[in-house]
């Protein structure tokens, strides 16, 4: 969008085009249909099908750069921002210094995994869901994944697909579930009109469509939030798409427990001091955005490591800084990213 407006733009990118999208578990699709998943400037092709898999999603990134030519430049990380007269001096790993004009900084929401600090000792394997793949290195395997989030679910699922031996999902605060689609209907759909209603209008929206779509999960310890639209404002945690979870927990064959807290002569220990034996933890904890080390001297974050601007918006502190992707919606990231996109672009050519 900023080459549209005449822009001279250069991209670096610490990896090979597309790197975040290679390093998720095999299985993954987009919960965002893929007509309302594009970037300005190249559909999604249709034979991705109606949920791209991961492998559709980093084959449309890497033809995006290319169709677009756009100037990427691959295995170049960028470590610190400084100010530099009116524009930005950009540190390199290994390349040096480089001045900017103007810095978008893009390297998404979900950048650095989060791995919660228990106490305790445990000789099994504990690893974050940004290293899990599959489920064959689990078969025969008791294993408690801790979080519900749509990682978790997914990932849950898989392992009971896959021939673990015990699946346990871990939960601290029952998350709030809807259908990917009803009747050929996306979810996302309903997210994007309900976008800029107030939450006392939401909330008794999104409770009976659960009721009406959903079997109680109520006796499996998996109660629907009273407030889920308040609940995502509040936290910003996407609802778990539907994808097979709920027949999973029903049949028994994904059992719900309590948050994990610690372990102790090598069990892990539940809330209610519940001792479980388990094999392997796998910690669908969630990520961060890591963007400390790069811009936090610069006052631009808030407590929680997220920008306090987004798209066009530049913070008086940092003019010409800005921060594309990190706004989390219902309505889908891909999508969100799009409209800075232009918003941005439409803001730096007005003369």
């Amino acid at each position: 969008m900023l080459q549209r407006a005449g822009e001279k733009v250069t991209v670096f990118e610490r990896g090979p085009i597309g790197a975040a999208w290679t390093t998720r578990y095999d299985r993954l699709h987009l919960h965002t249909v893929r007509w309302l998943s594009c970037l300005p400037g190249h559909r999604m092709p249709r034979a991705y099908g109606k949920w791209p898999s991961r492998d559709s999603v980093l084959e449309y990134l890497r033809d995006y750069a290319v169709r677009n030519a756009i100037d990427v430049r691959t295995n170049v990380e960028v470590t610190r921002l400084d100010r530099h007269g009116e524009g930005w001096a950009l540190t390199t790993a290994g390349d040096g210094p480089v001045v900017a004009d103007r810095v978008v900084i893009a390297s998404g929401h979900s950048n650095v995994p989060f791995m919660p600090d228990w106490p305790g000792r445990f000789p099994g394997e504990i690893v974050h869901s940004a290293e899990y793949r599959n489920s064959a290195p689990y078969i025969g395997r008791r294993v408690l994944v801790v979080g519900a989030g749509n990682s978790g679910a997914e990932i849950a699922v898989d392992l009971v697909e896959g021939g673990a031996a015990e699946v346990l999902l871990a939960v601290r605060s029952a998350p709030h579930i809807v259908r990917r689609d009803t009747l050929g209907f996306p979810s996302q759909v309903l997210g994007i009109a309900t976008g800029h209603l107030p939450a006392r209008v939401v909330d008794p929206i999104a409770r009976n469509l659960r009721r009406l779509s959903l079997p109680d999960l109520t006796p499996y310890g998996l109660p629907a939030p009273a407030q889920p639209y308040t609940d995502f404002l509040r936290r910003r945690v996407i609802p778990i798409l539907e994808i097979g979870v709920v027949d999973a927990v029903r049949s028994g064959r994904v059992r719900v427990v309590g948050a994990l807290e610690r372990f102790d002569d090598g069990r892990a220990v539940l809330a209610g001091d519940v001792h479980v034996k388990v094999d392997a933890v796998i910690a669908a904890t969630g990520y961060r955005t890591g963007l400390e080390p790069l811009v936090g001297h610069l006052g631009v974050l808030h407590e929680r490591g997220e920008p306090l601007v987004h798209g066009a918006e530049e913070h008086p502190q940092a003019p010409g800084l800005h921060f594309v992707g990190y706004r989390v919606t219902l309505g889908g990231t891909f999508r969100f990213a799009g409209i800075q996109a232009k918003q941005l672009a439409s803001a730096v050519s007005l003369p």
